[in-house]
């Protein structure tokens, strides 16, 4: 499923390729509530109604059970077979949450939430101590402030900034989503005016790192604290580059035609990790090319690379089919942790999967049967932050979940 209203990669393929394998049958996808991600970030609707609406009738069923807002005992949260979770909590209580990304310390998430409740129709990036706060009661820090859409919020070192993309400076107003194209395939846009900020966490922009034309999104900062990795399209396609953390010394990071996004430092600060969609023939060369031009992306299958954070010796880690993303290191910095739809028969549902970097022993993590996705690990390895369409008693609300992690 592409969201109609999906401003960015990380979201929108999603549901691109949920609408278009599951719901082939619905004429209109309704946009999601503005994630992601996830402005792959709200009308992020997309994503909890497929997961609803194929959701197996015992899923249902279980999901019937969960009140309004009402806190739920972490057992009962967690699904038979998922033996990395000691405990399950969930974080948030409605609306669309995505994309959560840990503190240096560890004692705080930033992350990006489109909800009625806190009087967003569009995603902007929130922080809050998911040990000691509670949502159903306080609403997070709002930290962007300026409006426009925002998506792919990360904390600097120290913990006092974060980073984030935005679109503000192009208009106070969510930018406008495509229409639906004439042969009905799904595809998001890659806003011009999306550029990197750095804001302290009561909103104040001090810096922003990227002033070239087009897009510069999906940033995200080395453990080391050095450096950062971002999507870009200031060379004509959607490439990885890296910065430092004041936005000089830009170096470019991959030069294949296609879009590569979603990036990650290794926890030594030495590698890189991304997901990547790439044209497959000439056909899809020229479309991809068309479309580009015309300020959108249709990413199909996506697939997981690594790389040495100068962009050598890349290579594909998964060749699983259909939509493997959203990865993330496992602290050893031997693993990593993805979402992926590639045992689907019709798209659905996303679980998520540990697989070696070099491409072995991939094990199934989450059970849900539902949607499970953008998976984080906290800096000691000793918890999971991840999105869900669990416990959402039967709407279409995606929330964060904190899973106490046991190897």
């Amino acid at each position: 499923m592409v969201p109609a209203n999906a401003s960015h990669p990380r979201e929108a393929f999603v549901g691109m390729l949920l609408f278009n394998d599951i719901c082939q049958s619905r004429p209109q996808v309704p946009s999601r509530p503005q994630s992601e991600h996830y402005d792959m970030q709200r009308s992020l609707l997309l994503l909890p109604v497929l997961a609803i609406g194929c959701a197996t009738p015992a899923a249902d069923s279980a999901q019937a059970t969960a009140s309004d807002n009402a806190a739920v005992a972490t057992d009962t949260l967690i699904a038979p077979g998922e033996k990395h979770f000691k405990s399950l909590k969930q974080l948030t209580f409605g609306g669309d949450n995505a994309e959560a990304y840990w503190s240096f310390a560890g004692d705080k998430l930033v992350f990006q939430a489109t909800n009625p409740a806190w009087g967003e129709s569009c995603d902007q990036i929130y922080v809050f101590n998911p040990f000691t706060d509670d949502l159903r009661t306080t609403p997070p820090q709002k930290v962007s402030i300026n409006g426009g859409r925002t998506t792919c919020s990360y904390f600097l070192p120290g913990d006092s900034l974060v980073l984030f993309g935005s679109t503000h400076e192009g208009g106070h107003a969510c930018p406008a989503h495509p229409e639906r194209r004439p042969d009905g395939k799904y595809v998001w846009p890659i806003y011009p005016s999306f550029d990197i900020y750095v804001s302290d966490l009561k909103g104040n922009i001090r810096q922003q790192l990227t002033k070239t034309p087009g897009y510069d999104a999906e940033a995200t900062v080395s453990p080391k604290g050095d450096r950062i990795v971002f999507t870009s399209m200031r060379d004509g396609d959607l490439d990885l580059y890296t910065m430092n953390i004041d936005g000089s010394d830009v170096r470019r990071v991959t030069s294949t035609l296609g879009y590569d996004g979603g990036a990650f430092f290794s926890p030594d600060g030495t590698k890189l990790l991304w997901r990547a969609s790439r044209p497959k023939d000439k056909a899809e060369e020229e479309e991809y090319k068309q479309l580009l031009k015309e300020g959108l992306v249709m990413p199909t299958n996506m697939e997981l690379y690594v790389a040495n954070a100068d962009g050598s010796d890349a290579r594909k880690v998964t060749d699983l089919g259909q939509a493997n993303w959203a990865p993330f290191w496992h602290p050893s910095g031997e693993k990593i942790i993805f979402a992926s739809n590639h045992t689907a028969k019709r798209g659905f549902p996303f679980t998520l999967y540990l697989i070696n970097i070099d491409g072995t022993g991939l094990e199934q993590v989450s059970f849900s049967d539902q949607f499970d996705a953008f998976p984080v690990f906290s800096p000691d390895g000793k918890y999971l932050v991840f999105s869900s369409n669990r416990n959402n008693g039967g709407t279409r609300e995606t929330n964060l979940f904190l899973a106490e992690w046991q190897d």
